[in-house]
Formats: C-alpha cells, structure tokens, sequence
C-alpha cells in the first residue's frame, strides 16, 4: 500500500483525519455519559448490559490512545487498522446494545462515510463489507438467543446496504475534489511558472521598466532600468530624491501626454536615455509605466543603417568619382613638374594633390565599410604576437617617435584576425603618436598587455600622454565622420571599434589620471570562437 489513498487531498487529509479522531472520542465520551446517568437503564433493553458498559469504556480508552498514536501516518495501513478497530468496536456495542432498535447501527455508516474519506477504491469498499457483514451476522446471532430479534433482519440488511452507499457516495465526491483539486493544483503551477517566466524576461530586458504609484514611488525595477539609471536598487525609492530628472519628464508627459518627453543623462560618461510613460491601471489604483531606452543603441543601430545604405550608394558610383579624381590628381602632379610654373601656381597645384589624396582616402575608407570581409579569427598567442608588431612598427618610426612595449603575465591567449588586430593597433597608435606630438618634442606610446583580473580576459592598453578627448566629445568618438581634424576622416576609431565587434573583442576609451588618452581593447575567450 502507498501514501496517496491517504494524502490525496494534502494537508486535507490530515485535517479529515483529526476531525475522525474528535469524533470517535466524542462517540466514546456521550456513550461513557450515558452508562453513567439514570437514563441508561431505561433508555435501552439491552442483550448484555455489563458487556455493553465495559464495551463503552473500551471504546473510549482505544480511541484516546489511538489518537495520540496515529497522528501523522505515512501510509494508509494504520488508518485501514483505525478504520477496521472502529467499526468493529461498534460492531460489539451494536449486538450488547440488542441490534438495530439501539441505533448504533447508523454509528457504523458514518464510520464507513468517513473511513472512505481517507482509504479508496477497493480498501474502502472492504471496510463497508466488514460492517455489513457484522451488521447481519451479529443479528443472526442475535436472534438465536432472543427470537423477538428475528424480526431486525430487513432492518440489519438495509443498513448493511447503505453502508456500500455511504462508501460508494463518499468515494464519488472525493474522486471529483481529487479531480478538482488536480487541475487546481495544475493551473495553479502553470500560473506560477508563467509569472517566473515573465519576471525572468522581465528582468532580462534591456529596455529599462519602473512601475510607479501615484506617488511616484518606485513598486518595480528591472536589471535594464537599474542600469541606465545607474541606481543599485530603487524598489520603494521616490522618484523625487532619486532620480529628479525623470521625475520632470513624468510631470511633462502628464501635462500633454502626446508630447514626446525629452532624452535624460544621469552622469556625464553614462548612456543617454529616452523615457516614455503609459497609465496602469491596477484596481482602484491608477500607476504609471515608464519604458527607458537607450538612445545611444537605437543610434548606433540608424548609424549603421545609413552607412550600409551609403555603402551601397557609394560602391555603385565609386568609379565615377575615382576616375576623374584620378586624371586631376595625374594633371596636377605633371603641371607641378612643368620648369614654367612660379612658385604661387607650383603651391597650388600641391594644394589640388593634398586634397585629391584627400578624397581617395575617405572613398577608400567608405568602401571599406561597404566590403568588410567577414572576420577570419585565429588562436593567437597575444605575447608573442605584439612583440612581433612592435618590432615592425618601429622600424618606421621618426627619431622623434617611440613605442613602448610592457607585458604581464604569459599564456594570454585569443581568437582574433591578424589582420584585423593589425589595422585597429596602427590606427590607434599613430592616433596616440599624432596627439603626443601636439604636447612633446618625443612623441610617445604605450602598448600595455595583461590580463583582468575580474573577467580573466586578456586586454590591450594604448596609452599616450597627448592632450585627451574633451568631455562634451565622449559620446561621439566612435561615431562615423566625426573627427577634430581638418585632415581627418573620421571613420579610424569607428572602424577600429566595428573590427573589435567582429571578432568578439571590445574597444573603449577612458582618461589617463596623469593626461592623455587609454584606448582599451578586451578580448574574447581563445574558446568563445572556436
């Protein structure tokens, strides 16, 4: 036998099972009573009188010790032995008592309706065959010492059958609360997963989500809003003493809802966030949905679009700005070697090359973008790799140019394209190179390689002691086109960076504390490509 006849209703059935208990003491202690009162004499013309009272009391001390013994069943064998002890105790007090005019018979069906509570199917049923067959065989016997008794047969018969009725009644509705109880329990599981799974795609999302009341109080907060707003935790914080920036958008967007709220910055160097604001209505309660985007993503990603549209554009009529740049650059170069140009038309016809040079490079660098290869990453040993580069890069330095080496730790490993690792250095070290030169006679870079200690990832430090990147710059360095030099193309560091991205590397700047600039690139695993 298992445990599910029992504790197929859970802690149910244990209730079920101590109100079983009550109420066999209860039994135990009215017929205790009514032995002990003058009633007892006249109420019942009893068979066996002497037996009936010690039955009474036997009934009364079984049950109590019973019911501190069996408290908490781990399977149904001790409340089928319960269930067999109650009904044939009553059994007993039902023939002392002199049969069915004493009506303890119907003592037995509740018995039965209650033991098919806790035990079902076939065990339930026997236990209704055990009264029944009591019930009768007990009245037979009976009437064999009093012949008035004959007369209780249909009587014992029809209480034999309603205990079947009782245990097949009982074991219908129990079947359909099982039943119930079941899909209850079911949809209640599905309900809990599906609000795991929303909280787990809640906080997942990187859009950043805060649920406010009407007091502007923060109710909810994802990991994405968390971040953008650069908070630890903002569950119960106001919007008022935290974060007074977004608390003026919600104020503006209450005043004209179809008014688009303006973009905030919580700090200087942090992501520029676009909130917006939805009614959410929760009972009585109206509360507030703010979306938090990150705009500098959505601009990237309509940067990248425009240069994959002027990619296009530009492959298709690359030709025809190439070739009539071409012929004026060659007519420039030959009318600068002529003998019967003066000097003024001879710095003209340089400015003309400067310029056309000019051109070729931003078109070669368009189209660069618009016929990136698709990345060809290799196991590279970082060491030994930037020992080799620095070797060759050296040897087309000026004497007033110098690039530095520091390596620590050994076995720095990635999966990067050589050849890509190649030209995102160059750029960055003649950069640093370029901006030294502006502040020193010696201008000076340094390559430093180790590894982070809380990712365990190799990195690349560019540093140079130039001037830095201004403040209101930041956010616009790695943009395409953008760039602080006349001669300047700004496409190096965005390509740099887009280079980074392809092979699972990342490249960020930050200020030197003692001046200058730190181009920093994080690479992958060696297993993350592989």
């Amino acid at each position: 036998m298992g445990t599910e006849n029992l504790v197929f209703l859970g802690d149910q059935g244990q209730r079920i099972l101590r109100l079983y208990h009550f109420y066999r003491l209860t039994i135990g202690l009215a017929l205790v009573l009514l032995i002990s009162s003058d009633l007892y004499d006249n109420l019942l013309q009893m068979s066996n009188p002497l037996l009936f009272r010690n039955g009474a009391w036997l009934y009364l001390i079984l049950n109590i010790v019973v019911s501190v013994l069996v408290q908490n069943p781990k399977q149904d064998l001790p409340v089928l032995g319960l269930a067999l002890m109650d009904v044939i105790l009553l059994s007993g007090l039902f023939y002392f008592a002199g049969g069915t005019p004493s009506g303890i018979g119907n003592l037995l069906i509740i018995a039965v309706a209650i033991a098919n509570v806790l035990l079902r199917g076939r065990v339930g049923f026997f236990v209704a065959a055990v009264a029944a067959t009591g019930l009768i065989y007990l009245t037979f016997y009976l009437s064999l010492n009093q012949p008035e008794a004959s007369r209780q047969f249909v009587q014992a018969g029809a209480l034999g059958t309603l205990c079947f009725a009782a245990a097949l009644l009982v074991q219908g509705l129990t079947h359909r609360l099982q039943a119930s109880e079941h899909l209850a329990r079911q949809r209640a599981e599905d309900v809990a997963n599906l609000e795991a799974l929303n909280a787990l795609i809640l906080q997942r999302m990187r859009t950043g989500i805060l649920v406010l009341d009407p007091q502007q109080q923060v109710l909810l907060a994802n990991q994405g809003a968390l971040q953008l707003l650069e908070r630890p935790s903002l569950a119960g914080a106001t919007l008022a003493s935290d974060c007074p920036e977004l608390l003026a958008r919600l104020k503006q967007w209450q005043g004209n809802p179809t008014l688009r709220p303006a973009h905030l910055q919580i700090s200087p160097g942090g992501p520029t966030v676009q909130p917006s604001f939805a009614s959410l209505q929760h009972g009585e309660k109206r509360n507030t949905l703010v979306f938090l985007e990150d705009s500098s993503q959505i601009a990237q990603k309509a940067q990248q679009l425009k240069l994959a549209s002027l990619g296009r554009l530009t492959a298709s009529i690359a030709h025809e700005i190439r070739n009539p740049l071409g012929a004026i650059s060659h007519a420039a170069q030959l009318l600068q070697e002529s003998e019967a140009l003066d000097g003024p038309d001879r710095r003209l016809a340089q400015i003309i090359q400067d310029h056309s040079r000019r051109m070729n490079l931003v078109i070669e660098n368009v189209l660069q973008l618009s016929r990136r290869r698709q990345a060809e990453p290799q196991l590279l040993d970082l060491k030994y790799w930037l020992h080799r580069f620095v070797s060759e890069f050296r040897s087309g330095l000026t004497p007033q140019q110098a690039v530095h080496l520091e390596t620590i730790g050994s076995s720095l490993q990635t999966r990067m394209d050589p050849n890509q690792l190649t030209q995102v250095l160059t750029n960055l070290v003649q950069n640093g190179l370029r901006y030294s030169g502006q502040l020193h006679s010696q201008a000076q870079v340094w390559l430093r390689l180790y590894r982070d200690p809380a990712s365990d990832l190799p990195v690349v430090e560019v540093l140079d002691d130039g001037p830095g990147v201004a403040a209101d710059q930041l956010q616009n360095i790695f943009e395409p086109f953008f760039t602080t030099e006349s001669k300047g193309t700004g496409l190096g560091l965005y390509i740099s960076r887009e280079l980074c991205e392809s092979n699972q590397a990342r490249l960020d700047y930050s200020a030197r504390e003692q001046g200058g600039s730190c181009f920093r690139i994080v690479f992958a695993h060696p297993r993350k490509l592989g």
